[in-house]
């Protein structure tokens, strides 16, 4: 099953598969998430989704169930 996954702030659209790596679908868009251990421990890759939640996107893929997905980057000032 297809996803379309927008990536904001820059309304970046790509497709992806359910269960796909979400760094390997943010390069194919052309986006760069920062990541530090990618082991989620660091919290760098951290993004958050339409709904708020927060979530490492080094040790996350994509969620089934939803015809699309919005990912919202947000950068750490600290990093």
């Amino acid at each position: 099953m297809s996803v379309r996954v927008q990536f904001l702030p820059d309304n970046v659209t790509v497709d992806a598969e359910v269960g796909e790596p979400m760094l390997a679908v943010a390069d194919r868009a052309g986006i760069t998430i920062p990541t530090g251990c990618l082991m989620g421990s660091c919290h760098a890759c951290e993004v958050e989704l339409e709904d708020g939640t927060a979530i490492c996107a080094c040790i996350s893929s994509i969620p089934g169930g939803e015809r699309e997905l919005k990912i919202n980057l947000y950068c750490d000032p600290l990093w």
